[in-house]
């Protein structure tokens, strides 16, 4: 029996549809154009613009959030909900709502990342550990997403 069968034991049937991996694997290839986003925003709003690393993040963050939730609305999630206006204007906020938790495990997680680990990684004078904890921060931030946004946003389990 391979983990995903063994998962499917445990979860309650309404709850199957998270396990597609279909729509798992699209979830995660728009999470790969978000935290290019994500990352080209707080690099340029640190290292260019000199903003506060945390300031860069959230920046980062909400321009990543506006821009996948285009996407899944129009990928990812295409087979669910109404494709009017008004309607996808209230998936985006309620998408909005829902991704808060995962934005705020990953400002805390990036915060303690780099307020209280000792880490650098040193290239060329410049010290990028800011990079590598935002990666971590956005892929733990992505399975509450991913997880919340099926359940709430585009409601897959009706």
């Amino acid at each position: 029996m391979n983990p995903l069968d063994k998962i499917r034991q445990v979860i309650p049937d309404y709850l199957e549809p998270l396990l597609s991996s279909v729509r798992f694997g699209q979830f995660v290839s728009v999470g790969a154009v978000g935290a290019i986003i994500d990352t080209t925003v707080l690099t340029t709003t640190t290292l260019i613009l000199n903003f506060p690393d945390l300031w860069g993040k959230a920046a980062g963050i909400e321009a990543a959030v506006i821009i996948m939730f285009v996407i899944n609305e129009r990928w990812t999630f295409s087979d669910k909900g109404s494709p009017k206006t008004i309607q996808s204007i209230k998936r985006l906020g309620k998408s909005h709502a829902v991704r808060s938790g995962g934005i705020t495990i990953q400002l805390i997680t990036y915060w303690i990342l780099i307020q209280w680990t000792n880490i650098s990684v040193i290239i060329n004078q410049t010290d990028f550990w800011f990079l590598l904890a935002s990666f971590f921060s956005i892929g733990l931030a992505m399975l509450v997403n991913y997880t919340f946004e099926s359940i709430f946003t585009w409601k897959v389990h009706n």
